[in-house]
């Protein structure tokens, strides 16, 4: 189909994003795209467009023989489902930025699309306004992708760095954010962590054609972090980031998981600052590429939305090639991580966990310790985020040759002398 199809869009939100876009079309009329009805929870909410354009009645829209596109940009989970289920049975198109709803239900969507031949975008979902979910689709081959890291949340990040360049508190620097709009009253789903582990569950299906669900992975977000680990990392030359990284093992198998980490001064991932997104991919052959950009707001995820669409002109599907023509990736939790611990009370640590322990500070208040530890440990246990103790990964974290009979030796060493 060329590019004079004409888009009808039946529109499921009209906060932040859904205004933006619409501001957006009507700005661009080369698009051939226009808004027939926005469905929307309150309708006594003064908005800046005709009251005419809004219903509260989901089925006018998705029962609209004259609708072809169905944009969701609310915040709801299950309801979100619903919508765009609905409106890829009864032949529409979707765009949705509902990345809670395309992690949690990725299974069942990817079966919809199948059953109906139907095009789910969702570039918005992941990175706002970066383009990294097509070029992951359609780039780079899952056998020459060795790895990906990335900063996925605007809001953490912007706390970070106000923790780093100004100094401030966790608590003033999350304050800061929500007076700015870029964390929500709630800021839980971020500084949690939950927010980027939805992001990366969905760029891990377009990176390797892994379908993973949010218990697969192991995470946590940048809450426990402490004021004394900033200036540890500063002492270092380090800062602190909240990365998603995804790594080909020697195995084949993949390394995922989105975790706090120190930063080395000439990385990338240093310079992506305050509300930006940047995420790094290293290909067997081109070395590292870096996207860079906007992760929060109206108009960055609008014009991400705004691009869908623009695809859809082109009847655009996700093909996800290297879940149905390759043997997918597979995850695995067997590797080892070399991580930073701060704590105050040495009882909180279960020190059996640790492969090794290499350094050991304990003349401060606020003590921390530097050692390598099995994933999968991390993942069925609780301690590291419990009572007061911060867990950071080390730069280049991943350990994947340990000679265990030597390493335990070597551990038993260092602990009779310094634990002893």
């Amino acid at each position: 189909m060329g590019n004079d199809k004409q888009l009808i869009i039946g529109l499921f939100g009209f906060g932040v994003v859904g205004e933006g876009l619409y501001r957006i079309l009507n700005q661009t009329p080369t698009l051939n795209a226009s808004i027939k009805k926005v469905c929307i929870k309150n309708p006594n909410k003064k908005r800046n467009a005709p009251a005419s354009l809004f219903t509260t009645n989901a089925d006018e829209i998705l029962n609209d023989p004259e609708i072809n596109v169905v944009v969701e940009v609310i915040n709801e989970t299950d309801a979100a489902f619903r919508i765009v289920s609905t409106a890829l049975r009864n032949g529409k198109d979707a765009v949705s930025a509902n990345k809670k709803m395309i992690a949690t239900y990725l299974p069942e969507l990817l079966t919809i699309q199948q059953e109906t031949g139907r095009s789910l975008l969702y570039e918005a979902s992941a990175c706002a306004s970066i383009p990294i979910i097509r070029n992951l689709e359609e780039y780079y081959d899952n056998d020459l992708l060795q790895g990906l890291t990335a900063i996925v949340n605007g809001s953490t990040n912007y706390i970070l760095t106000k923790m780093f360049d100004e100094q401030l508190g966790f608590k003033d620097a999350l304050l800061q954010a929500q007076q700015l709009g870029f964390a929500e009253a709630d800021p839980s789903l971020d500084i949690e962590g939950w927010d980027a582990l939805y992001k990366w569950i969905i760029l891990l299906l377009h990176a390797y054609g892994i379908v993973a669900k949010p218990e697969d992975i192991l995470f946590t977000g940048i809450h426990q972090i402490h004021n004394n680990d900033a200036v540890v990392g500063r002492e270092k030359q380090y800062e602190i980031r909240l990365i998603a990284q995804a790594k080909k093992l020697k195995t084949g198998k993949i390394a995922a998981f989105v975790l706090p980490q120190f930063v080395k001064p000439n990385e990338h991932l240093r310079f992506v600052k305050n509300e930006y997104n940047g995420t790094v991919l290293e290909s067997s052959f081109s070395d590292k590429q870096f996207f860079y950009g906007k992760g929060a707001g109206s108009f960055p995820t609008a014009s991400a939305v705004l691009s869908d669409l623009s695809a859809l002109r082109y009847d655009y599907h996700y093909e996800h090639k290297k879940l149905r023509y390759q043997k997918p990736a597979e995850l695995t939790d067997d590797f080892y991580l070399k991580v930073y611990v701060s704590f105050d009370d040495w009882n909180y640590i279960e020190k059996n966990d640790f492969l090794w322990i290499e350094e050991w500070h304990a003349e401060n208040e606020r003590k921390y310790l530097v050692g390598v530890i099995h994933a999968e440990r991390l993942k069925n246990k609780t301690w590291w985020r419990e009572n007061g103790n911060s867990l950071i990964l080390t730069p280049d974290a991943i350990v994947e040759d340990v000679d265990i009979r030597n390493l335990k030796k070597k551990s038993l060493e260092l602990a009779g002398v310094q634990l002893g």
